[in-house]
């Protein structure tokens, strides 16, 4: 993980949040080659859920929604981890993370029996702050995950704001989803089975933050939630797991050995099935969630509906029957998506004499760069002519003109930011108008004429 962190801030990846002030714990600025890694992700993403077809539609919904919104979701009430503290060194911890290294799975269990559980491992003289090592624990508590803020509200502090007039910053993307069904049943000549799709922010107040992007207070999330008749669902239920899973590994290429789907043996009230889509990160040493798929049943229209006062059910023109449509959710993590691309194309080779190179193998399709053009020297008509040739081509893919510094360390930059391929000009180009084009995996190069060079990336790319 060590080497991943250096290598995003070393190349404008990823950076810390307000560095320059200690930085702010579970916040993380993208950089230049990381915003384009991530928007290609998401554009990837985009593209097989909505554009390329006819049964889903987008959307993006506000970041803020009336505070209703998450009193009907539940998540007022119980949209919470179990927190214990030090008291010796004030660090906080998650109880069900906690004890999973003891062997238990707390999830969705109690907090009584949480405690329960703690507490035996107290008698033992087992509980010990993962910190500072003091057994002076207190006992686990609900610790609510919604951060609230006083958006449109004039009050002067935060602390005086009314219980009633709390708005949070969504904590999922989803309900905003929910909220608009019924607009987009009215004005998108659509009817189920059908889907509505968004990225957007979410923000949770997150116990521990750690693992570097894996997980934190602000992320982003690519959702699908898919409206059906509840007959249907347990044959689009399969139908959606194995497209989610052949996307990752046809679109990002992850090798199939690190990909497996867990299903959830504990599930909320309202579920009648979840799996989660998992990775084997090299990085955390484990597998782990990137996407969850579940079946959410009528909980979210039907409590939305409770709670507005809205209908919220749908009417088939042929059949007469009313029904409150079931939802099919697909959610996608899209910041563990780049640390799992990120996870998946570092490398380090040993390229003998005692020289090594770090190379991201990313796949040509979300390559931040395409092409990297650089004249082999500084010389005024060796730079007119890669100048020249990055104009021509920047228009086709994202390309990057790079004069600063010798060849082997323009090279070794273009690596570590995982471009699939280099131009360089030298003097033979002035002579013969060909190139030297390098390949980033193989190192191997070949002289392509001019003329040529745009049908070559065409079709080396794929594109």
């Amino acid at each position: 993980m060590d080497d991943i962190i250096a290598l995003c801030k070393r190349r404008g990846f990823i950076y810390p949040s307000s560095e320059i002030y200690g930085g702010f714990s579970g916040v993380y600025d993208y950089g230049h080659y990381g915003t384009l890694l991530k928007n290609n992700i998401q554009d990837a993403w985009w593209r097989e859920m909505v554009l390329y077809r006819k049964d889903v539609i987008g959307l993006d919904s506000g970041i803020f929604m009336h505070p209703t919104t998450w009193k009907a979701s539940g998540h007022v009430d119980s949209f919470s981890d179990p927190q214990i503290d030090c008291r010796n060194c004030k660090n906080r911890m998650r109880a069900d993370h906690y004890l999973e290294k003891f062997g238990h799975d707390v999830d969705r269990v109690p907090l009584a029996e949480v405690n329960k559980i703690l507490d035996e491992l107290r008698t033992q003289k087992k509980l010990h702050c993962d910190k500072c090592g003091s057994e002076n624990l207190t006992e686990a508590r609900d610790f609510n995950l919604l951060v609230q803020s006083n958006f449109g509200s004039p009050i002067g502090k935060l602390q005086d704001l009314p219980g009633k007039d709390v708005v949070y910053p969504r904590g999922e993307t989803c309900q905003g989803i929910y909220l608009n069904y019924k607009n987009v049943i009215d004005s998108m000549r659509i009817k189920p089975p059908f889907g509505i799709a968004q990225v957007g922010k979410a923000f949770r107040n997150e116990i521990v933050v750690k693992q570097f992007i894996f997980r934190t207070r602000e992320f982003e999330q690519m959702e699908m939630q898919y409206f059906l008749h509840p007959n249907d669902m347990d044959q689009k239920f399969e139908y959606w797991k194995e497209e989610r899973m052949n996307w990752y590994l046809r679109i990002l290429q992850i090798p199939k050995e690190k990909l497996r789907f867990k299903k959830h043996e504990k599930l909320v009230h309202y579920a009648k099935a979840a799996y989660d889509i998992q990775y084997q990160f090299t990085c955390l040493d484990k597998y782990d969630e990137v996407e969850g798929i579940h079946q959410r049943g009528d909980w979210d229209l039907s409590r939305h509906g409770q709670f507005s006062g809205q209908k919220l059910d749908y009417l088939n023109p042929v059949t007469k029957e009313r029904f409150i449509p079931h939802i099919m959710e697909t959610s996608v993590g899209l910041n563990r998506l780049v640390l799992m691309i990120l996870d998946m194309a570092y490398s380090k080779e040993d390229l003998g004499g005692g020289k090594n190179r770090v190379v991201l193998k990313l796949p040509t399709r979300i390559a931040p760069v395409k092409v990297a053009i650089f004249p082999l020297q500084k010389n005024e008509k060796l730079r007119k002519l890669a100048e020249d040739l990055y104009i021509n081509m920047r228009g086709l893919f994202v390309t990057e003109f790079d004069d600063a510094g010798n060849i082997g360390k323009m090279y070794r930059r273009q690596d570590e930011i995982g471009t699939p391929f280099c131009v360089t000009i030298d003097y033979q180009s002035l002579e013969d108008q060909t190139v030297t084009v390098r390949e980033r995996d193989s190192m191997k190069q070949e002289r392509i004429h001019l003329d040529k060079i745009s049908a070559y990336m065409k079709k080396k790319l794929s594109i």
